[in-house]
């Protein structure tokens, strides 16, 4: 019997970047997004609870499926094992990530 399949989803969220497990993730019927399904949280066995990836479960705790903006997504990996889910702070030192530049009508015109 083979493995079911585990995906680490990294991406960009209001100047944090989220790392999460998930079973399921493939284009969404939604254009340009990321549909994640059947998210991973750490073993209820273990005595050490981490506050961090009890927060992040907290926010995901009645979300069956979520969908992700493709230009938020850093990087996808399939993996072998579960890690520690956790939200990262992203500061102006460290920040080589950034969003898509959104142009609006009317803005940008040239000045004549």
């Amino acid at each position: 019997m083979s493995k079911r399949p585990l995906y680490k989803i990294m991406f960009y969220n209001q100047s944090k970047v989220y790392e999460i497990y998930a079973r399921n993730v493939h284009q969404g019927e939604m254009f340009s997004f990321i549909e994640v399904e059947k998210l991973v949280f750490g073993e209820k066995s273990t005595v050490v609870v981490d506050p961090a990836e009890e927060n992040l479960k907290a926010e995901f705790e009645n979300v069956s499926r979520t969908y992700i903006p493709l230009h938020s997504i850093i990087r996808i990996d399939e993996v072998n094992k579960t890690g520690t889910s956790k939200v990262t702070e992203v500061t102006d030192k460290d920040n080589n990530v950034m969003n898509f530049p959104v142009y609006s009508q009317g803005k940008n015109e040239d000045p004549q």
